[in-house]
């Protein structure tokens, strides 16, 4: 099981421009200026690549935060 922590490095891989040091559990992931519907599919794809663990779309619209996309893995 991956660790929250390891999660947000994950999550942040997928952004080009977006410093880490934003990004938190708590952090409205939405509400990035770099996010985009190509970068949300980078992130279903990577938590199917990297953590071997599906989500659907409408699953990770329903989620607010990192924290919150993270426990709908687990």
């Amino acid at each position: 099981m991956v660790t929250i922590e390891k999660f947000i490095e994950l999550f942040e891989e997928q952004f080009d421009e977006t410093p880490s040091v934003e990004l938190k559990p708590e952090t409205r992931f939405r509400e990035l200026p770099e996010w985009s519907s190509l970068v949300a599919l980078s992130v279903l794809s990577m938590i199917d690549d990297e953590l071997n663990a599906n989500i659907t779309a409408p699953e990770m619209r329903t989620a607010q935060t990192i924290e919150e996309l993270y426990n709908k893995i687990h």
